[in-house]
């Protein structure tokens, strides 16, 4: 006989935690994005997360079906909080900019969580609402679909590889931050121009920018060759 499937409004507990707390999805996600700063990604477990929302691990599976599908949902709340107050204005790429501005920001400010859950597809309403408004942008600005997707693909592939590329450093402990920064100080800005020419005349603008992230710089690279592929598709389609 076959295992008879539980609704999912059935099997989450409705009934206060020992502490008196009533157990959502949104909770449990918020309790991972806790443990996961305070303790990095291989501190999230069911044991922890049943410890920090005082139940039973075992009741967590009534919301998720593993640690992977919490892993899931951890990421589509980063882009549900990227979203949150965003509002087409109608300028592609303003829009385009500030969306792929906000997507960043929101893993950055999480990067135990953003190392996680940058190279997965959710699948799920936050990360659909995104691609939508994305591929709509486009779509209204005149790119014609081959375009629309091909430049989607680098947009938000660029903007999540920065973001876990960023993440990555902003979770090292301290001093390693410290430590790489300061190389290029101590030794890029040191080098000989009789040995490296190209560095010792760029060290000083080195020391400055290579500190920073290169998503804003990178982001205006590829809105410019979207902008002069637009241009060109309109001077083509104006030509007798």
């Amino acid at each position: 006989m076959a295992k008879q499937v539980v609704p999912e409004e059935k099997r989450r507990r409705r009934r206060p935690t020992r502490s008196g707390t009533v157990l959502s999805e949104t909770l449990i996600v918020e309790a991972a994005l806790r443990l996961l700063r305070e303790h990095g990604s291989t501190g999230l477990s069911a044991r922890r997360l049943g410890l920090a929302l005082d139940c039973d691990p075992s009741t967590l599976y009534r919301y998720f079906r593993g640690m992977d599908e919490l892993t899931l949902a951890i990421g589509d709340a980063l882009i549900g909080e990227a979203l949150r107050g965003w509002r087409p204005t109608g300028e592609w790429r303003a829009d385009l900019h500030a969306v792929g501005l906000r997507i960043h920001a929101a893993y950055v400010a999480h990067p135990q969580a953003a190392q996680l859950t940058a190279s997965r597809v959710t699948g799920r309403a936050n990360e659909l609402a995104a691609d939508e408004a994305v591929l709509d942008v486009l779509r209204t600005a005149g790119f014609p679909l081959p375009d629309t997707v091909r430049i989607y693909h680098a947009f938000i592939d660029q903007t999540l590889a920065f973001a876990a590329l960023d993440a990555a450093a902003l979770a090292l402990p301290r001093a390693a931050q410290r430590a790489d920064d300061a190389i290029w100080r101590s030794t890029y800005a040191r080098l000989p121009a009789e040995t490296h020419p190209r560095i010792a005349e760029a060290a000083p603008l080195l020391s400055k920018r290579m500190v920073t992230s290169a998503y804003p710089t990178a982001l205006e690279m590829l809105l410019d060759s979207a902008q002069a592929r637009l241009a060109a598709l309109t001077a083509d389609r104006r030509r007798p």
